[in-house]
């Protein structure tokens, strides 16, 4: 359901998107920055129990700034909403982190404040940053770093569009330590990066990494190799394939994929930041 709070003294117009895994994990820490955002904005309140719902509210928010209230997976969710709506270059988001601390590396390594009161004021007064994002050819979006191959899931795991569940375990429950299995596998990938061959089929490599600079217009790509060794190049285009292969983008798995490629766009989305040298 959604309600709209009284205007602040500000002259902010926000969408507070609550996701329900925030409420359910810390609903102090949701009451504080609901509290305020609205004493500084014209805020209206959204408690979206439904991807519908989210998905509405996003699409119906006007002149309104979303405010994400919530981990990085809801982060992602309106990012990539708004990437397949075409409207993220005219958008700019603000975060307030709420979840288990591993649900929240992407916005503290995104540069988002911890704590409630300093992301709602970083939401009110912060400065609005552009940054690159990686976007690939089945129109997936990568805000922070990109895997290749991902682990394996668990038998029966399932990854849903709305991660309400999943995440409702997941900051219950802490993540199983890494199996002490022996060495990593080797996998056969054919990696190019802007038209140039880096790597074939015939070198097997222990994985490929890559993230976006932040806002140079750039990638920088790591090709881990079977002997420990590692080579990293800058690009603005990759294709990675091979044998079905997933890979972990952010926080989500995909695949299995037989090849994909990925392209920087310089300066696609917006997010809210503390203002530097202030």
């Amino acid at each position: 359901m959604s309600a709209a709070e009284p205007p602040g003294d500000g002259d902010h117009q926000l969408l507070v998107l609550i996701d329900p895994l925030a409420r359910r994990y810390d609903g102090e820490s949701v009451r504080i920055a609901k509290d305020v955002l609205s004493a500084g904005a014209h805020a209206k309140i959204c408690f979206a129990d439904s991807p519908d719902e989210f998905a509405r509210a996003l699409s119906r928010r006007g002149s309104r700034r979303p405010v994400v209230v919530g981990d990085d997976h809801a982060l992602l969710r309106a990012v990539s909403q708004l990437h397949r709506e075409r409207e993220l270059a005219d958008s700019t988001l603000a975060l307030i982190p709420v979840g288990a601390a591993h649900t929240l590396e992407l916005a503290h390594a995104l540069g988002v404040p911890t704590g409630a009161v300093a992301a709602a004021r970083t939401a009110l007064d912060g400065t609005a940053r552009r940054l690159d994002l990686l976007v690939d050819d089945s129109d997936g979006v990568v805000l922070g770093e990109l895997r290749i191959p991902a682990a394996r899931p668990s038998p029966g795991a399932h990854h849903t569009v709305w991660d309400t569940c999943r995440t409702l375990v997941a900051s219950l429950v802490r993540p199983a330590p890494p199996s002490p299995s022996g060495p990593s596998r080797s996998h056969r990938l054919r990696v190019e990066a802007d038209g140039v061959l880096l790597n074939d089929l015939d070198r097997p490599v222990e994985g490929v990494s890559m993230a976006a600079q932040g806002d140079g217009g750039l990638a920088d790509v790591v090709i881990h190799t079977a002997s420990g060794d590692t080579h990293t190049v800058e690009a603005k285009a990759v294709t990675v394939s091979g044998p079905d292969f997933r890979y972990r983008a952010d926080i989500q798995v995909a695949g299995p994929v037989r090849t994909r490629t990925w392209t920087v766009r310089a300066g696609a989305w917006g997010l809210v930041l503390p203002t530097t040298g202030a």
